[in-house]
């Protein structure tokens, strides 16, 4: 008889990241004073940069049905317009808004990535549950439901980020968007603990996004809308879970076939430390520019180095930056910069604007502002390097630094002090001093969508505490809309 061979088809338990993080979802208690209310500023601030990226063409023109014209009879409402969408697609839609301006709160380690991203797939659930809820004539989920939720996928996204290198094999970090909402909206849609497990193994099987649009020479607006994408993503899954849809037990320990042998190397996908409140406590917030979160040191050195150099800029010899690993890794770049996208992920541009004008807004990576002939002359006199002290304490988890430092040398021998920022604004380690200036950003970002009585009285509501964590969302989302 012919030797024969045959795939043992015998099915093994859950793999146990699946098992860990739908136990976190669905029995966790979250008792942190500190991470609700880091979470309600999270929101507000994401529902800002929602309302700002409508002030961009290239944000708005991807938003509404994917039919012109279809209508959603009771949808969930979009920020800022006058569309109600279908979850799925109000999901993408809320997320690529949050995420355009790349101005959302960000979470760096072995991964980077921004946990705000999973407040698309997160409201627009709600939204739909609510409305299905209250068509039935039950209670609607509130924003403390939304809260609750956020913490759950900021922790998971964030610890599935802190010793897991999506990006040295060329995964996005919009991975951990589609697993850590697919886990929580599964909770909100009313899914059971198997049913949080069955959905989350559908996201690591999926297509998984490369990081081709964020690098070199590449880049280009779908970072801007890659996570609303994973987020909707997500939410597509959890429905189908939902729906019956049965999930599968090894997707990423599977042997050739799961995801780890095929997409991460052979190496297992771990929880560096239990699942908990650590991730939105400690969470980076972009407070004063809309850029990579990389460079935000480096902004305020340059802002520092303003007044010093504005009139000297033909004098300037060259420029020393010095800084972390994974910026010199990700967005260091020479050459032309071909569109927004492009500038907002160049550490030299988001040197050179503020060196030069004192300033860093969105607006500044627009065209116009990018024609002025000194940004790109500015960019050759730059030098990058590493700071090997900086790459240590950027992973050091007792410091989580993301520091820059900015020299400018003279064709006269003279040069700048070396200005060295450790800690951004937006960091825990400077809470007290970034929460007003957190505080003044949503106001400003309400402002420019919606008359000043309406704004204000916006504000109002949703900087009490008590008042935004009972409202349902609907009625949050009713509020921000058209």
């Amino acid at each position: 008889m012919p030797s024969t061979t045959a795939d043992q088809n015998i099915r093994p338990d859950a793999d146990s990241l699946l098992t860990e993080i739908a136990d976190y979802v669905i029995d966790y208690e979250i008792d942190s004073d500190t991470a609700f209310d880091t979470a309600r500023w999270c929101l507000l601030d994401s529902m800002g940069c929602a309302l700002l990226a409508l002030n961009y063409p290239a944000c708005v023109r991807h938003l509404g049905p994917i039919v012109p014209g279809t209508n959603v009879s009771d949808g969930v409402p979009i920020p800022g317009t006058s569309f109600r969408l279908d979850p799925v697609k109000a999901a993408f839609d809320i997320g690529a808004m949050i995420r355009w301006l790349d101005y959302n709160d960000t979470w760096l380690a072995a991964e980077w990535g921004h946990p705000s991203d999973n407040f698309g797939g997160i409201l627009a659930a709600a939204d739909y549950v609510s409305r299905r809820n209250l068509s039935d004539s039950a209670v609607p989920l509130t924003i403390r439901d939304v809260l609750n939720a956020a913490i759950k996928a900021y922790e998971i996204q964030g610890v599935l980020a802190l010793k897991n290198s999506f990006n040295r094999v060329g995964l996005d970090h919009v991975i951990l968007v589609k697993i850590a909402t697919t886990a929580v909206v599964t909770q909100l849609l009313g899914g059971t603990k198997q049913q949080v497990i069955d959905a989350i193994s559908q996201a690591w099987v999926d297509g998984q996004s490369l990081r081709t649009y964020r690098h070199a020479p590449n880049t280009g607006p779908r970072k801007s809308w890659a996570a609303g994408d994973a987020g909707s993503r997500g939410l597509r899954l959890a429905m189908m879970t939902l729906a019956g849809e049965p999930g599968l037990p090894s997707p990423l320990s599977a042997t050739g076939w799961g995801f780890c042998d095929v997409s991460f190397g052979g190496k297992p996908v771990t929880l560096s430390q239990p699942l908990g409140t650590y991730v939105m406590e400690n969470i980076l917030f972009k407070i004063s520019f809309p850029a990579e979160f990389h460079a935000q040191t480096a902004v305020e050195c340059a802002l520092t180095l303003h007044l010093q150099v504005k009139d000297r800029i033909e004098q300037i010899e060259r420029i020393e930056i010095s800084t972390q690993e994974s910026a010199v890794r990700i967005i260091s770049k020479s050459g032309p910069l071909y569109n927004p996208a492009d500038r907002d992920h160049c550490l030299q541009y988001m040197v050179a604007i503020p060196l030069l004008h004192g300033r860093l807004t969105a607006d500044d990576y627009e065209d116009v502002v990018a024609a002025d002939p000194r940004i790109d002359a500015l960019r050759e006199t730059m030098h990058v390097s590493e700071e090997p002290r900086y790459s240590h304490d950027y992973l050091d988890a007792n410091k989580r630094s993301i520091t820059n430092a900015v020299q400018v040398f003279f064709d006269d021998g003279s040069c700048t002090e070396k200005v060295e920022v450790e800690y951004p604004i937006g960091h825990r380690r400077r809470r007290d001093e970034g929460i007003p200036l957190l505080e003044r950003k949503f106001r400003d970002s309400l402002s420019s969508r919606f008359p000043e009585e309406r704004a204000e009285s916006l504000a109002t509501v949703c900087l009490d505490p008590t008042e935004l964590d009972a409202m349902s969302v609907p009625e949050f989302l009713e509020r921000l809309g058209n």
